[in-house]
C-alpha cells in the first residue's frame, strides 16, 4: 500500500489569513457532523500553498494526510487503476486520514468525445473515481493548478472550491 501514497510532513505550514479562513470553513464542516464525507478542490498556481493548506486541514483535525501518488496508481492495464484507487481509498478510510490528490486535473480532466477504446476507458476511470470519492466517508482534497481543464461535473460535486491567488 505504501507505494500508492506517502505520508505528508506534519510541520506547521505558513498560510495567509485568507487561506486559514478557508481551512477554518472546511474544519467547521468536518466537525459539524453534517457532512459524512467532504470533498474539496484547491485551485491555484504552483507554489500558491495548496498542499500546505491540506496539511493545515489535517493538523487542525488531528488527522494524518495521505498524498496519493498518481503515477503509482495509474496503470495501462484495464481494471488495475480502479483496483489501486479502491485500495488507496480503503486505506484512507481505515486510518481516518485526509486523502490528498495532487495534480487533480490529471484524473478529473474534461471528458471528450470518445474516439478510441483508450478514450472510453479513461472516461470510465474518471467516472469510477468520482463515484468512489462520493461514497468515501472521509475527507478528500484535490489540488490543481489548471482549473480550466477540470471536468465541470467534478467541480459541481465538490463541497467547497478554494481558489488560491
Amino acid at each position: 500500500m505504501q507505494r500508492f501514497f506517502r505520508r505528508q510532513d506534519r510541520s506547521d505550514p505558513v498560510l495567509s489569513p485568507g487561506k486559514r479562513e478557508a481551512i477554518g470553513r472546511l474544519v467547521a464542516l468536518a466537525r459539524s457532523g453534517l457532512h459524512p464525507r467532504l470533498l474539496a478542490c484547491f485551485v491555484g498556481p504552483p507554489g500558491a500553498g495548496k498542499a500546505a493548506a491540506a496539511q493545515e486541514l489535517g493538523r487542525e483535525l488531528g488527522r494524518e494526510i495521505l498524498r496519493l501518488d498518481l503515477a503509482a496508481v495509474a496503470s495501462k492495464w484495464i481494471g488495475e487503476t480502479e483496483k489501486n484507487l479502491r485500495a488507496v481509498i480503503a486505506e484512507a478510510e481505515r486510518l481516518d486520514a485526509v486523502l490528498l490528490l495532487d495534480e487533480g486535473d490529471a484524473l478529473f480532466g474534461r471528458r471528450t468525445a470518445v474516439s478510441s477504446a483508450h478514450d472510453r476507458y479513461a472516461s470510465v476511470e474518471t467516472n469510477y473515481l468520482l463515484q468512489a470519492l462520493e461514497s468515501h466517508p472521509g475527507i478528500a482534497v484535490i489540488c490543481t493548478n489548471r482549473e480550466e481543464e477540470l471536468d465541470p461535473v467534478f467541480l459541481r460535486r465538490c463541497d467547497l472550491v478554494v481558489r488560491f491567488p
